[in-house]
């Protein structure tokens, strides 16, 4: 976690809504909404992949100060955060004025948005409406991206989703 940029879920959120980014939270933090406990020091989102989303999340991370994550240095490495960068690559590990955020296009064991949307659930969050992926998605993402934390975080996930059916 940078101490510099504490995760400001609020601040990042609103600041999402308020340049109409489209997106779906994935990752622990939308976890989170349906009961997992892991606390996590940052945001993951997927956003929609279209020339003027990609526009509108630029804007977004411009007003937050997003520069590109290292661990060497908390407060990031500046970078050129217009939509033509952000269109090069399918994974950004950003840190904002709001905290950490890793942007992924394609999350392992998806496809993109399109994918992720489909099965999303709505959450009010902060007078907002989020859109978050399903437990099956994000534990399908989990097992496709078999990191050491994941087999735990799969196995806590499958428990709530089997209480809350």
């Amino acid at each position: 976690m940078s101490d510099v940029y504490p995760l400001d879920p609020e601040l990042l959120f609103s600041t999402l809504a308020a340049h109409h980014v489209e997106y779906v939270l994935i990752g622990a933090l939308g976890a989170r909404l349906y009961g997992f406990p892991r606390v996590t020091a940052d945001a993951d989102i997927t956003p929609q992949s279209s020339r003027d989303n990609i526009e509108h999340l630029a804007a977004a991370l411009r007003a937050l100060d997003a520069r590109v994550f290292t661990d060497g240095i908390p407060e990031g490495l500046p970078f050129d955060c217009s939509g033509a960068t952000l269109a090069r690559s399918e994974m950004w590990n950003l840190v904002t004025r709001a905290g950490r955020l890793d942007v992924a296009f394609r999350p392992a064991g998806t496809t993109g948005y399109d994918d992720l949307v489909q099965d999303a659930e709505s959450f009010a969050v902060f007078g907002l409406t989020l859109q978050v992926a399903s437990i099956d998605a994000i534990i399908r993402s989990k097992r496709a991206a078999n990191r050491p934390k994941d087999a735990q975080d799969i196995a806590m996930l499958e428990a709530i989703r089997r209480s809350s059916r």
